[in-house]
């Protein structure tokens, strides 16, 4: 008996990978940990989200915060990455005067995982499991008590319909969109009807809530569901093809091997499990977003608001490019080639579906949703296409990128076509700020977002030098030229006195007096946006070196740098985060929190003292990065700050997308292999290893002396190993010389001196 006892352990914990599973055992998936930043420093905390890779289906508890002790109801479908629940469902037992539309629960042992999800309902004295597949997911409620038992399902302002042991309905998510769902229980009910304030109306089968009743005997619930966006037909078709039956334990086995086969594109070593834990949570967090909504072939596209065929290629949404441009979407190229060109394709149908051609910015279910500034879609193309990506046409993402940039107002948060500040932009090279106390009078600036003129201008003369790159790979060699030309007008925003980048009135005059702590307005939007001007003084990606030369060379870089990591924040941090809660993770005026910010602890590297770059990356990620619920210092954005975590876990980032190569940092394994669509892996290797041992003493590429600060996607591609050796102290000579500085602006043509 004692046998069968330990066999049945045996295969159940490795099945759902609960338990205590010892350490020769995990599996990359066993470290992801969701709870990781659930308690927000400042705004948004992550979520504990259940969903495979880029799935449809993505659910979490419904609570107030991560120490809210009553769950509200059940998830079911989770629309957009904040975008709130379409679907709620409650299981109940006891006298039908107690139902209620949703079910607020108490509580305990809680688990969460990637693929599965599991909690005691201890008001209900009730367990439940649960695993989604794509675009279905499957429950099992076990109750200890021998009552009546009720399922309700809530919709919200939809139409539900309930006919046996089935209820099939909508729920609106937008102006025109709809979110369907087909659910079946495994036992038939008894009765059901609709739940409105009078109670339980057995007589009406539809409404926008609908119970169903199961007799006393029935101790075990099992519900499965399939949900679209398409149509509750499509919906049930989802639930059919996906999943057979009633089993929770099987699904989640299918979810668990999804997962791991992602995972395992990059494996590593290291004896600390903690930094396994937050690696293998940031690749998961970055596989969250975008999702594919195809079903069956088709999609329903929010920006004609029509059912399309996909043509054999899937539909992506819900990307948000100015927090993913800089590091999700590149890691996604090294990890998912083939899935990152199907979201390509996918931007390119969205501005092929709406009236103007205009490439999103914010690509959600119902559309683009125009939040932030700056059209950064076209960095995602040109950084795929100079990385060898070739399944999708180049020539229309272009046009489409070219007409968002051109015929689009660079207005933040506005989708109105250009007016009077573009004209202004076009003519002058920057875009105007007010005057203090200079009352707007242009109406499509939003009284909250307002003008953020520094961070427009940065971010859209960056954009214009990814246009010029895509430009030259078609040989339109005019549009190359004025866009490259273009991508030059930061020139017109610095101030060569203070070296910052500084707002500018439309009279050509800078604003003084100006303070680049504190100037100005809410979240700084009146002169940047979500970081001060000690952030933005960096936010020149496409011209690092240009960068180096206006600040005064390479020593003044370096200590500029510095003076930022030292200067305090000067107020009272209530006083500060009041005027701007994004700024948090701060070392000095620098903020780990927001995505302006990813790229500023590499550009030592630039500057010839990349032992900097490798403290200043490695001591970020210890301080700010960790396996515990306030381990992420900001919004994490759906991948933004994970996909810094990951590749500076690595060794090394993507610090200009466009620019086909990758700056060195210092890695936190001692080995690691990166597993590529080709067929070949590329390993990075610390000999010396130790924790403290942050410091590159010497470096070989493929045998070959490596006195570089970085190195070419080309070389990553082709496979092969990164050999770094290691010391506890900084070896300042090592890739300090100019040839040894990554290339800003452009690359060199010839591959072979790389």
């Amino acid at each position: 008996m004692q046998k069968v006892k330990l066999l049945i352990i045996i295969f159940i914990f490795p099945l759902l990978g609960i338990g205590c599973v010892c350490q020769d055992q995990k599996t990359p998936v066993d470290y992801v940990n969701a709870y990781i930043g659930n308690i927000s420093h400042l705004l948004v905390p992550t979520y504990p989200t259940v969903h495979l890779p880029n799935s449809m289906l993505r659910v979490y508890a419904q609570r107030l915060d991560y120490t809210g002790d009553r769950l509200n109801g059940l998830p079911l479908f989770l629309i957009g990455h904040r975008g709130g629940f379409a679907f709620n469902l409650s299981p109940y037992q006891g006298d039908a005067s107690g139902l209620k539309p949703v079910v607020a629960y108490e509580y305990d042992q809680e688990v969460v995982k990637p693929y599965y999800y599991s909690v005691l309902l201890d008001s209900l004295n009730a367990r439940v499991k649960y695993a989604p597949s794509h675009q279905s997911a499957v429950y099992e409620i076990d109750f200890n008590n021998h009552a009546d038992s009720y399922l309700i399902l809530n919709s919200k302002e939809g139409n539900l319909k309930v006919a046996g042991n089935t209820i099939s309905g909508d729920q609106p998510i937008g102006k025109e969109d709809k979110a369907y769902i087909y659910l079946e229980t495994e036992v038939a009910p008894v009765s059901s009807g609709i739940l409105s304030e009078q109670g339980m109306d057995q007589k009406v089968s539809g409404g926008s809530c609908v119970v169903l009743k199961f007799p006393k005997e029935v101790r075990v619930m099992k519900i499965r569901y399939g949900i679209s966006f398409i149509s509750s037909e499509q919906a049930r078709k989802n639930l059919y093809r996906e999943i057979e039956g009633y089993n929770v334990d099987s699904v989640a086995q299918i979810g668990r091997n999804i997962w791991n086969e992602k995972l395992n594109k990059i494996s590593v070593q290291s004896h600390d499990e903690d930094q396994k834990t937050v690696f293998y949570t940031s690749i998961y967090r970055v596989c969250e977003r975008p999702v594919c909504i195809s079903e069956d072939g088709y999609y329903y596209s929010g920006f004609d608001k029509k059912v399309h065929n996909d043509n054999g290629v899937p539909f992506y949404t819900d990307d948000w490019f100015w927090d993913t441009f800089r590091a999700a979407h590149p890691l996604r190229v090294i990890m998912d080639p083939a899935v990152e060109q199907d979201m390509l394709s996918s931007y390119i149908r969205m501005a092929e579906e709406r009236d103007n051609y205009w490439m999103p910015t914010f690509p959600v279910v119902t559309g683009d949703n125009h939040s932030m500034n700056s059209n950064h879609g076209v960095a995602t193309f040109v950084d795929a296409y100079n990385k060898g990506l070739r399944n999708f046409n180049l020539s229309k993402a272009y046009e489409a990128c070219k007409t968002a940039i051109t015929e689009k107002t660079l207005i933040p948060w506005s989708d109105a076509k250009a007016g009077v500040l573009d004209e202004f932009y076009l003519k002058n090279g920057y875009f105007p700020s007010l005057v203090p106390g200079e009352q707007e009078t242009v109406e499509e600036v939003n009284s909250f977002e307002r003008r953020q003129p520094v961070a427009v201008t940065l971010g859209t003369v960056y954009d214009e030098w990814c246009l010029s790159q895509i430009a030259k790979a078609l040989d339109k060699k005019e549009d190359y030229q004025y866009f490259l030309h273009r991508s030059l007008n930061y020139k017109k925003i610095f101030n060569p006195a203070t070296k910052f980048f500084h707002p500018k009135d439309s009279r050509g005059n800078f604003i003084e007096p100006f303070d680049y702590r504190y100037s100005w307005g809410v979240g700084f939007r009146d002169a940047y946006d979500e970081n001060n001007g000690w952030i933005y003084r960096w936010d020149l990606l496409h011209n690092i070196a240009d960068l180096v030369s206006m600040i005064g060379g390479n020593q003044s870089f370096i200590d500029e740098l510095e003076r930022m990591y030292y200067t305090p924040l000067g107020q009272n941090r209530v006083h500060f985060y009041s005027q701007n809660a994004d700024h948090t993770g701060n070392v000095g005026q620098f903020s780990m929190a927001n995505e302006p910010c990813l790229h500023i602890p590499y550009l030592y590297n630039y500057a010839g003292a990349p032992w900097r770059t490798q403290k200043r990356v490695r001591r970020l990620l210890e301080q700010w990065f960790r396996n515990d619920v306030m381990g992420v210092p900001g919004d994490e954005d759906g991948g933004g700050l994970s996909a810094f975590v990951a590749f500076s876990s690595l060794g090394f980032y993507p610090i200009t997308p466009g620019l086909p190569m990758y700056v060195i940092g210092s890695p936190v394994f001692e080995r690691s292999v990166i597993k590529l669509d080709n067929g070949k892996t590329f390993e990075i290797v610390c000999k010396n290893y130790a924790p403290q041992n942050k410091y590159i003493q010497s470096a070989t590429l493929n045998g070959k002396v490596w006195n570089k600060s970085w190195f070419s996607h080309e070389e990553l591609e082709k496979g092969g190993k990164l050999e770094l050796i290691m010391g506890e102290y900084p070896n300042k000579s090592w890739a300090s010389l100019p040839e040894s500085i990554p290339p800003s602006f452009e690359m060199v043509e010839n591959r072979d001196s790389l």
